[in-house]
């Protein structure tokens, strides 16, 4: 048996039920995330390839540039859901966070060089590290517990459904003008605001599970951040960081597909719209499976379809269905864990230290995502794109049973 709802400690309050239904609080939710992902994935879809290509980046120093925009939201994940459990108003914090990455669009616009550039994409990380927990703890508050699954299913279909359209649009942006990044910069600052001004007009202040209703004169709950370390979500975070220490960035996989020559260059931004509609298509079956099947059990197997990408990539025979089965991969990957991961963690904590114990997690998976990309660099720059994808590939291949194994022990 797997770490499932019956491992989470008991707590004072129970959370918003829908009856199965997933409520109105997720659904906009989405809609902010689908607005939001339209802006930062229509930039992240140009990026590599404008930073190899364009700039003239090394792999070492895209690696550097991938670390930043992988991991550097870790560096507020732990604050920022602690204050949104400090206060019982994830909405707010959640709100700064969008408005952090809208002003890093905003800042791109005028960024010209390796330093400029790894500060606006530093702000807009830093901004997500804000908005994450929080909104994953408005979801699993909003949320029917035994479909908890089905929710964050429906907001990462949401969600992707923006990841899919900002990489196309970006495409048909560049398909039209000629160097046309400054119109992808623009245009994906429109969607930043639009995202911002849907979160500040339509997601209620107060969405936390617990209702605090003691009068004025008694001080709130002090809130102590080793509470969400229960024993079930140290094991989760553990396994999780160590499986993200050998989850590098779609970008290398993308770059590694395309010096095979399957595809041109002019093709790159689509290669994320293919990745994207595969989570689109299965974020929510994925989500019902976890529900079923166990949560942690397909968190961790969902690292399978990576590693079935990564040798698709080293395969180097050029071929367009390699290419094609590598996206799909991809899309199969996150629509396993993206949400799984918070879906987990989550309800492994006690609800007054729900979003503390969410991004517990995801910092680690945040920071074990920066020394991947970094040490990945410089991995291709030594031994070559396909040696370097073996290599992590055959790692994770071995952590994912030793994982599941880990995580067996740990439920009985």
């Amino acid at each position: 048996m797997y770490l499932s709802l019956s491992d989470r400690p008991a707590t004072s309050a129970a959370p918003q039920r829908t009856g199965g239904r997933v409520s109105r609080t997720v659904v906009t939710l989405g809609i902010v995330s689908l607005l939001t992902d339209i802006s930062s994935e229509s930039v992240s879809a140009i990026l590599p390839l404008y930073l190899t290509a364009v700039v003239g980046l090394s792999p070492v120093a895209y690696g550097l540039v991938d670390g930043l925009y992988q991991g550097v939201s870790s560096l507020v994940r732990i604050a920022a859901g602690w204050a949104a459990d400090r206060t019982d108003r994830p909405q707010p914090v959640a709100l700064a966070g969008y408005a952090m990455s809208a002003v890093a669009r905003l800042g791109l616009l005028f960024a010209g060089g390796f330093g400029t550039i790894s500060t606006a994409i530093s702000l807009d990380r830093v901004g997500k590290g804000v908005r994450t927990a929080p909104r994953d703890a408005m979801i699993a508050a909003s949320s029917d517990p035994a479909h908890l699954g089905r929710s964050f299913g429906v907001h990462r279909t949401l969600d992707t459904i923006g990841a899919t359209l900002g990489p196309l649009l970006a495409f048909l942006i560049l398909w039209r003008i000629a160097d046309g990044y400054d119109t992808v910069l623009v245009v994906s600052l429109g969607f930043a605001v639009l995202g911002v001004a849907t979160m500040a007009c339509f997601v209620p202040f107060r969405t936390g599970a617990v209702r605090r209703v003691a009068p004025r004169r008694e001080p709130r709950p002090r809130l102590r951040w080793r509470t969400a370390l229960t024993p079930g979500l140290i094991r989760v975070t553990g396994v999780s960081g160590v499986l993200a220490l050998l989850t590098i960035g779609d970008g290398f996989v993308y770059l590694a597909l395309l010096e095979t020559g399957g595809f041109a260059a002019q093709w790159f931004p689509v290669l994320y719209v293919g990745t994207n509609l595969a989570y689109l298509t299965l974020a929510v079956p994925m989500g019902r499976l976890a529900d079923r099947a166990g949560r942690a059990k397909v968190l961790v197997l969902g690292h399978l379809p990576l590693a079935a990408a990564y040798l698709c990539a080293a395969s180097g025979s050029g071929a367009l269905w390699t290419t094609c089965a590598a996206v799909l991969l991809l899309g199969v990957f996150y629509a396993a864990t993206d949400g799984t991961l918070a879906a987990v963690a989550g309800q492994l904590v006690p609800e007054t230290v729900r979003a503390s114990g969410i991004a517990t997690a995801q910092t680690a998976v945040a920071v074990a995502r920066l020394v991947a990309a970094t040490g990945f660099g410089l991995l291709w720059y030594a031994v070559g794109p396909r040696v370097a994808m073996l290599v992590v590939c055959a790692a994770l291949l071995a952590a994912i049973p030793a994982g599941l194994a880990l995580l067996r022990r740990a439920a009985r």
